[in-house]
């Protein structure tokens, strides 16, 4: 039992015993005490007043008295208005705190004590390398995935290639004609820049002939379908689907380069994958499913040969599935996708999907055309939903190449780190080799922590050089206080004893040990909401109790060995929690800064 759990039963308890009335547990509200009060936990008296038919005020101090003689937990109270705030002992805090250090996982649930839950991250085109939101969907999936066990869930990592489709013919299209059979070996490139660059030349080609009919009388929408070099991709597409081997030997190779260039980016991310699902792969079944449906009459096939979704019964409205030629859309291949996933893990209690919130209604038609054939698991599917990041010069466009490229910014920030680190000239006696995994870490922790302190829901401006301060509220700050507890802790030669203390605790020492104790909750919010932002938002309160704790008491001259102990536990307890929490935002921790 917690200790709210605790109160709010003793509550229960008083309201009986002082005023013989009956309310529930749950009607109990309890909450962290405002830091300008004294205590830890404030129990809100107002909604108990009625059943003690007497005011808040008076209320609260007959609970208070009563808390006081029946739990040993609480040291005094205090009331103020309609609160009531409860001080614990010395000895409750010191023997959670000992409770903590004998714990090597504290806060986590035990492993996959509940359900399987999927989480789909990244889920990149193969026509173009991957951006800034790329990242925030990377940080953002992985670090889900990772609370998400944390929590006690088993959790499948995945993500769908979207390796075909016109979007990957417009690049195929622009190598043939324009790129003289150049490899990422004889450009001196990584392959999805390569591929990337094919993807912009289109694009540049196709506008300039849509211009071109324009200026000769063509009706804008016209023109953009009847332009040569988009009737060729077309054609392509029409190939690949009819598995035309020339065709997909060029389409195979250029992906081959696309994939190399992936698997790069993610090991600097530092994230990865359980299962790789590729549309290629999905887009047949879901062609299956959408004329099947034609057959059951779940879907209409119009004249023109075009199979549709009516989903005007849900709110929605009509959502073509395959084209008159009998091409598939992106929602055909996502339909077969997720079938193909509840085929290969039936146990799957939850599926999650992180994609950008300009496709939230993408997912509602894509969750009510499952329901629609009958999927009752599509309940249980879920769009983790997330705002644009911007750089303060902009909005990005991959079509017209003013993308900001993942590996250009990650070595940006990590340049960046290298520069502001030297400056502060604290790297003596470091190799060049500790040098520069340092500047790697602080660089992705800024980074990371800067993309994933924001709430997913809200778009974002990115600031890199602020990223990655040692002061203020980024991950370098977070790792700065790891680091300088890890320093006193070398300086203590004695091992730090995880044993009950019987120091009472001051103001600032309390501050700390609640914020530790909130640890387990925080991980569980942050777990059942998607929302790394709790956590990280966490982190960096915790650590800056910390700072305050440190500026204001004396650890290693406490006046007493005992006091010196207690204190080193605190310390020791909040770097074990900064470097647990911060590994689940996918961040490392270095010794020493």
């Amino acid at each position: 039992m917690t200790i709210e759990q605790n109160i709010a039963h003793k509550t229960v308890m008083a309201v009986k015993h002082l005023f013989d009335a009956d309310i529930s547990p749950d009607s109990v509200q309890i909450q962290p005490t405002r830091k300008e009060f004294e205590g830890e936990f404030t129990v809100v008296v107002f909604p108990l007043a009625k059943a003690a038919r007497k005011s808040p005020e008076q209320t609260a101090e007959m609970l208070g008295a009563y808390l006081s003689e029946n739990m040993p937990e609480v040291q005094s109270f205090q009331v103020v208005k309609g609160f009531l705030n409860l001080k614990l002992t010395g000895v409750f805090w010191s023997s959670h705190l000992a409770e903590v250090l004998s714990k090597g996982n504290y806060g986590f649930s035990p492993a996959k004590s509940k359900g399987l839950v999927m989480v789909e991250y990244s889920s990149p085109n193969t026509n173009k390398p991957l951006h800034l939101g790329h990242l925030r969907n990377n940080f953002l999936g992985y670090s889900v995935a990772e609370i998400l066990k944390a929590n006690g869930h088993d959790v499948k990592k995945v993500q769908v290639i979207n390796d075909r489709g016109i979007h990957i013919c417009k690049s195929m299209v622009a190598w043939m004609k324009f790129g003289n059979r150049e490899t990422p070996e004889s450009a001196g490139i990584k392959g999805d820049h390569l591929v990337g660059k094919y993807y912009v030349a289109f694009e540049k080609e196709y506008k300039k002939q849509i211009a071109a009919l324009v200026a000769a009388s063509t009706d804008q929408k016209v023109a953009e379908d009847e332009a040569t070099i988009m009737q060729e991709a077309r054609s392509v597409l029409l190939k690949w689907e009819a598995e035309d081997p020339e065709t997909y030997a060029l389409w195979e190779m250029m992906n081959g380069w696309v994939y190399s260039g992936f698997e790069s980016t993610y090991k600097r991310m530092g994230v990865d994958f359980d299962k790789l699902y590729y549309e290629s792969n999905t887009w047949m079944l879901g062609r299956e499913v959408a004329l099947d449906g034609v057959k059951s009459g779940v879907f209409t096939k119009r004249d023109d040969g075009s199979v549709w979704a009516n989903l005007r019964d849900d709110g929605l409205d009509e959502k073509l599935l395959l084209r008159k030629d009998g091409t598939a859309v992106y929602m055909t291949q996502d339909i077969g996708t997720a079938l193909l996933r509840y085929k290969d893990f039936p146990a799957i209690t939850k599926m999650v999907y992180t994609v950008g919130n300009e496709q939230e209604y993408h997912f509602k038609v894509l969750f009510a055309i499952l329901r629609k054939l009958g999927h009752e698991w599509a309940d249980h599917c879920h769009h983790l939903s997330y705002g644009m990041v911007e750089l303060p010069e902009g909005k990005m466009k991959s079509r017209e190449g003013t993308v900001v490229d993942a590996d250009d910014l990650m070595q940006d920030v990590v340049d960046t780190a290298r520069e502001l680190t030297e400056q502060l000239g604290k790297l003596e006696g470091m190799s060049e080799e500790d040098r520069a995994s340092l500047f790697e870490n602080i660089g992705m922790a800024g980074l990371k922590y800067f993309l994933l302190k924001v709430d997913p829901k809200k778009n974002m401006l990115f600031n890199p050089r602020e990223s990655i301060e040692l002061q203020g509220h980024t991950g370098p700050f977070i790792q700065y206080a790891y680091a300088r507890i890890q320093s006193i802790l070398r300086k203590h030669a004695a091992e730090v004893p995880a044993k009950q203390q019987t120091a009472e605790p001051e103001i600032y020492e309390r501050h700390l040990h609640m914020r530790i104790y909130q640890y387990p909750s925080v991980i569980h919010e942050s777990a059942v909401t998607y929302n790394p932002a709790t956590l990280a938002n966490y982190l960096y309160d915790l650590v800056r109790d910390f700072s305050s704790f440190y500026q204001n008491v004396s650890i290693l001259q406490a006046g007493s060995q005992e006091l010196v102990n207690y204190r080193l536990q605190l310390a020791l307890a909040v770097s074990r929690i900064a470097k647990s929490g911060m590994n689940l935002l996918g961040i490392n921790m270095p010794e020493r800064m």
